[in-house]
């Protein structure tokens, strides 16, 4: 196979801005899009070695998986390798545990499958992972698990079998990609059915190279023509990195433009246009070099500092991990890539001997993490280790059944309530701070995730759907029918953090079926109208905002802190680092204590400009915004919650 620089100048181009996407760099909004850049590469670049032996009638599916573990497990086995320690020492227990199972799941080249069980791509907790980017190595390796055994039985008919089969293969994984972006998302990222069409694209390109010569000479004698299309795909791709955010569903239609690019690129660029030579310089060649090393060492290196920080680290910080990440992509690339790649140093038996051997370590040492969760004892002292858990623990207020739920016995106290707690799950974590009352309250909790305090709307976001606000609207339907039917209520609390409903992206459902884009003057009317009702009802409604946040995790910050023996005040923040959706929640509540009673939790935690997140040695959040369960029972002694509640008459 003629040696192309442009390819590996276009792996540059790929790895360069996946790594600054992952640091945190907002121009690089679209970073993700270089994952897609590489399995176009790689469809190309395998099928044509694979179709090419099979012309020669040299093709091994032995040597095959040879080279692939030649060329992917030394570089990935080294970096797991030397996560270990930071892991052991860093990570916490609940943390540790999730490593471990990544250990296992990376070593069956199923990292992927874990990733979309836990969660979405985008979430926060995925920034701590520091195996999440292997997820792609994953769907190439399945991939190429399935893909030369097909192509072997494609053989056996004609040639024009195998592109038939690739075009159709690339046209079915695209179609499932587009339904499952809008469908099922977090699947549509991870897995590898809707990513096969964009290895499939390779493989057409490949497909071409090799059996439709003339074809392509005939495409590329044009020099305008290849300037014209060569630019076109590296503007493409440009576009992507962009402009591309979380917002854009993806894989889909949209991630056509950096794969149809990305195969603009590799058809029309060579070492004679313009785009060729840029792709060819020296600098970027030696990056595409390196560039899996590099893949592999910047999302370990960004996880660990920020597991090693109190709150996130700053710009700089990943700014120069994400410079430093080169260098240790080199050495690695040196010492360890190289190496392993030549038969004269390794051979066969060596190569599958250390797949076995190394894969039987990380899953030995994986599986162990599972099972002790986490090492649970001794990596620290087990009380220790204890609480920390418990800090990050989910509070669900009297149940984990209370979750959607309306009547359950476990979700009421006594058969004749005195007060409803009604919201979300800003609702639950108040009830520790309530119940901590002698003698007992008499209480009920009716409470549903996002699902906040109104009766006639219910909030449509990127995440929640329409079909989900009719089910928020079904609960709150069944919160006011509860209500008029039983008469031992007095007090209605509610609570949320309403930014949900506020948030101008969102879209709010009303009980008539109309939707419309949502503002803080159609939220103030409908909260108003809501507690208009209750109060009809004969109930006295109080109203709990949500506690401040400044952005940052701080139930992981007070954890963390307790973890590595520092002082918990080191995740205090000034009142005027509160971030401006929480600030508008807080204009939002102005407009309603005109009339109503609202208990400001920002006025009870924040004082002299200064947000406390503990009281004395109990953290009070167990994440960015709730309050853990021993943190809401400490605000609740002290500031007498039910007495708050109880006292409005």
């Amino acid at each position: 196979m003629k040696y192309r620089a442009e390819i590996n100048g276009l792996r540059a181009v790929a790895v360069i801005p996946v790594i600054l996407f992952h640091a945190g760099f907002e121009v690089f909004s679209g970073g993700f899009i270089g994952v897609d850049i590489f399995f176009v590469i790689s469809g190309y670049l395998i099928t044509t070695i694979i179709l090419s032996d099979m012309e020669q009638g040299t093709f091994s599916l032995v040597e095959f998986y040879e080279r692939r573990a030649r060329r992917i497990l030394p570089a990935l086995f080294f970096v797991m390798f030397f996560s270990l320690p930071f892991a052991w020492f860093w990570l916490l227990p609940s943390d540790l545990k999730d490593f471990s199972q990544s250990l296992v799941a990376v070593s069956l080249f199923s990292s992927n499958i874990l990733f979309w069980q836990e969660t979405g791509y985008w979430g926060v907790n995925n920034e701590l992972k520091p195996l999440l980017h292997t997820w792609s190595l994953a769907v190439e390796e399945q991939y190429y698990i399935l893909f030369p055994p097909f192509l072997m039985l494609m053989w056996r008919f004609s040639k024009r079998w195998i592109f038939f089969s690739f075009i159709f293969l690339a046209l079915f994984s695209l179609i499932i990609s587009q339904w499952g972006a809008y469908n099922s998302p977090t699947a549509n990222f991870f897995l590898l059915p809707t990513r096969a069409w964009e290895l499939a694209i390779g493989a057409n390109i490949a497909f071409f190279f090799v059996y439709k010569k003339k074809v392509i000479r005939t495409i590329l004698i044009d020099r305008v023509i290849n300037e014209v299309l060569g630019t076109i795909g590296l503007a493409l791709i440009g576009y992507s990195v962009f402009t591309f955010n979380e917002t854009v569903p993806f894989p889909s239609f949209f991630a056509l433009i950096p794969t149809i690019g990305t195969a603009l690129i590799i058809l029309f660029s060579s070492s004679d246009t313009l785009v060729g030579k840029l792709l060819g310089t020296k600098i970027l060649v030696g990056i595409g070099l390196i560039s899996y090393s590099a893949y592999l060492w910047h999302q370990p290196l960004f996880a660990f500092v920020r597991h090693r920080s109190l709150m996130e680290p700053s710009e700089l910080t990943f700014f120069v991990l994400a410079f430093f990440s080169f260098p240790l992509a080199y050495m690695s690339w040196r010492y360890i890539e190289k190496p392993f790649r030549l038969k004269d140093n390794v051979s066969r038996k060596c190569v599958f001997m250390f797949t076995i051997l190394g894969s039987a370590l990380f899953i030995g040492v994986g599986l162990a993490g599972h099972v002790t969760n986490g090492f649970n004892g001794l990596s620290k002292n087990e009380i220790t280790q204890n609480r920390i858990e418990e800090k990050l623990q989910a509070n669900y207020g009297l149940s984990k059944e209370c979750e959607g739920t309306l009547l359950s016995p476990k979700c009421q106290t006594v058969s004749d309530p005195e007060i409803l707690i009604w919201g979300d799950s800003f609702a639950m974590h108040l009830i520790q701070g309530i119940m901590v009352s002698e003698p007992a309250p008499k209480i009920i909790q009716m409470t549903k995730s996002v699902c906040g305090p109104f009766f006639d709307i219910a909030p449509i976001d990127s995440l929640h759907s329409v079909s989900w606000a009719k089910s928020c609207l079904g609960f709150t339907e069944g919160v006011k029918r509860w209500l008029k039917e039983n008469k031992t209520v007095k007090y209605v609390v509610l609570s949320s953090p309403f930014d949900q409903y506020i948030n101008r992206k969102n879209s709010v459902l009303y009980r008539s079926g109309s939707i419309k884009q949502t503002n803080i003057n159609i939220v103030v009317k409908e909260f108003h109208k809501t507690l208009n009702e209750l109060e009809s009802m004969g109930v006295i409604p109080i109203v709990f905002s949500p506690p401040p946040a400044n952005g940052e995790d701080l139930g992981r910050c007070l954890a963390k802190a307790g973890w590595i023996g520092l002082s918990l005040s080191e995740c205090n923040f000034k009142a005027d680092a509160i971030i401006k959706e929480r600030r508008l929640v807080y204009h939002f509540l102005d407009n309603i204590q005109k009339k109503f009673r609202v208990i400001r939790l920002d006025n009870l935690i924040c004082s002299d400009g200064v947000c406390k997140v503990h009281l004395d040695s109990v953290g009070l959040y167990r994440d960015e915004g709730h309050l853990s369960r021993l943190g809401s029972a400490k605000l609740g002694i002290k500031y007498a919650f039910y007495n708050l509640i109880t006292s409005i008459e």
